[in-house]
């Protein structure tokens, strides 16, 4: 397999493990802020097709046509980040898909080397190739699939890409508890030894 068709194998992948994260949960679950700072699982999928339209289109001569106000120069700040109420969940999943489709025929279409420039770098990076994209692209969508994994975890204790999956220990709740517990008295042992 050549380094393009392998970056975009992964990225696929890991667009489907963040659109994932979505399944079976209702409204309230993947729009609600999970942190101080508002991260919740809806606006990191609307936030990623977001960018990926960004990236994997405009920058390369390729504009989607889609239209994104919330990414309007007077829209508010982080308002990718989240999903009003009138914003359906099949509205973003919708742009997710349609992100994908579009950042994938930009892909077939370019060869690796292919030049674009974004516009919104500082202009001494702005120059770029279809490479150096994709590893982005590749970075942005796992970093963000990562916070999603812990997001879910705190909404229902699902972890990983579910009950099968060989990366995640196989324990019963009783031995999570007992594990955490461990790991937190290993913690505060170090903490009191810096005291």
């Amino acid at each position: 397999m050549d380094e393009k068709a392998t970056l975009h194998r992964y990225l696929r992948a890991r667009r489907a493990d963040l659109l994932a994260k979505l399944d079976g949960l209702d409204e309230y679950d993947v729009r609600r802020p999970m942190t101080p700072t508002g991260t919740n699982l809806l606006g990191l999928v609307k936030h990623v097709a977001s960018v990926e339209l960004g990236y994997l289109g405009e920058v390369f001569g390729r504009p989607s046509g889609r239209d994104q106000p919330w990414l309007a120069a007077d829209s508010e700040p982080d308002a990718d980040m989240w999903a009003t109420p009138a914003e359906t969940r099949e509205d973003i999943v919708s742009l997710h898909r349609f992100s994908a489709e579009h950042s994938d025929a930009t892909i077939e279409a370019l060869p690796i080397d292919a030049v674009g420039e974004v516009p919104w770098w500082p202009p001494e990076r702005r120059e770029v190739t279809l490479h150096q994209i994709l590893v982005h692209m590749c970075v942005e969508t796992a970093q963000h699939a990562g916070h999603a994994d812990i997001l879910r975890e705190l909404i229902d204790g699902s972890v990983g890409k579910g009950p099968d999956d060989p990366n995640v220990t196989k324990r019963s709740a009783q031995q999570w508890v007992e594990y955490r517990a461990r790991v937190e008295e290993a913690a505060q042992q170090t903490r009191a030894s810096t005291r």
